[in-house]
C-alpha cells in the first residue's frame, strides 16, 4: 500500500456513517415485513408426560395457538401492531418502534405420541407450560391363522 493510500483513509468514516444509520436514518426508514421468529423452548421427560417451558414474552395467550398431531407438536404466537393512540383531537404517530411485532412459530417431534386430550396448556409472565401426557402404547396382538 503506498504512503499516499494511507494517508488518504478515514479509520472513523464507516464507524461514523453506521452510527448515523443506527439512529437517524432508521426511523426515517419505511417500516419493513416482520420477520417469522423462532421460540425458544425446554422439553423434560417424566415417566407418563412431556413437560414443554416455552418464552413467549409480549404476547397475550388468545394470541397463542398449539397443535398437536400424534408425536409433533406447533406452537403459533402472533403479536398485532396497536393502533396508533388518540388524546382527544390529538393523535399520536410512532416515529420508532423497537417492539416485536409479527409471528413467532416453533415445531417439534417428541418420541412419543401426545394424549391430546389429556394435554393442557398454561401462560404466565411470558413462559408457557404445556403438559403433553404420554399416550398408551398399543399392545401388540398376533392373528392366528386359521
Amino acid at each position: 500500500m503506498s504512503t499516499l493510500t494511507l494517508l488518504n483513509r478515514d479509520p472513523f468514516g464507516a464507524a461514523f456513517d453506521d452510527l448515523l444509520r443506527g439512529f437517524v436514518a432508521r426511523p426515517a426508514a419505511r417500516r419493513q415485513a416482520p420477520a417469522v421468529r423462532a421460540i425458544r423452548f425446554d422439553v423434560a421427560e417424566q415417566d407418563n408426560a412431556y413437560v414443554v417451558n416455552a418464552e413467549l414474552p409480549g404476547y397475550k395467550k388468545e394470541d397463542i395457538q398449539i397443535e398437536i398431531d400424534g408425536a409433533r407438536v406447533s406452537i403459533t404466537a402472533e403479536a398485532k401492531v396497536q393502533a396508533e393512540a388518540k388524546d382527544g383531537d390529538k393523535a399520536e404517530k410512532v416515529v420508532y418502534s423497537e417492539r416485536y411485532t409479527g409471528k413467532a412459530v416453533r415445531s417439534f417431534e417428541l418420541q412419543s405420541e401426545i394424549d391430546q386430550d389429556a394435554a393442557s396448556a398454561k401462560y404466565e409472565d411470558g413462559i408457557l407450560v404445556l403438559t403433553l401426557p404420554k399416550k398408551a402404547a398399543e399392545t401388540r396382538k398376533l392373528l392366528a391363522i386359521q
